[in-house]
């Protein structure tokens, strides 16, 4: 898919492809010299992860395991509120690993603050966040970031896994849609 394919729904491209590939080349090059030598559990968050856990893992120059949640916060409308369930949890033991939470986009970080929070209870030797994207005017909580692709404007953002009504995940890019798909 490109943007030929949904142009009339964007009203700008934020991040291309090639943006967002040399981003995750920089970025994978600082987690191999970061963990040489060391094990290392990539832990993506369902769905929106699931583009950049899988572009950042073919990246990275040493073997990595490679785990899933998925979580659901519960709030008013696109408003999260911290409340967590899980819906999906881990199938591996925590417990002396190494631990790399990958997210596609961290906004008010209530939810990712739960998730830091849970895992470390778990035992690990250590808990840390990669997010392609990161919504600095939007934090309601502080949530200490390893790796962070970019820093965005606090915008409605889809594309490179993100959604609106589980539609456009599969855009190679980054973009804002018009405000007539959603009714803004």
């Amino acid at each position: 898919m490109d943007r030929s394919d949904v142009s009339a729904d964007l009203a700008d491209i934020l991040l291309t492809e090639q943006q967002l590939g040399e981003r995750l080349d920089q970025m994978a090059a600082e987690i191999d010299a970061d963990y040489r030598d060391q094990d290392l559990l990539l832990v993506g968050v369902l769905k929106g992860a699931v583009m950049v856990m899988a572009d950042l893992a073919r990246r990275l120059h040493h073997t990595v395991e490679m785990d899933w949640m998925a979580v659901s916060s519960y709030g008013s409308g696109t408003k999260s509120s911290g409340v967590v369930r899980i819906l999906k949890d881990l199938d591996t033991d925590l417990t002396g690993r190494n631990v790399l939470i990958v997210e596609d986009i961290i906004d008010s970080g209530l939810t990712l603050s739960w998730l830091v929070s849970n895992l470390r209870s778990r035992g690990p030797r250590s808990v840390e966040i990669a997010t392609m994207l990161r919504k600095p005017a939007a934090a309601k909580v502080e949530v200490d970031v390893r790796y962070v692709g970019f820093d965005i404007p606090s915008e409605f953002v889809v594309g490179y896994g993100l959604d609106y009504a589980e539609k456009y995940r599969n855009l190679p890019f980054v973009g804002t849609l018009a405000p007539h798909v959603y009714g803004g």
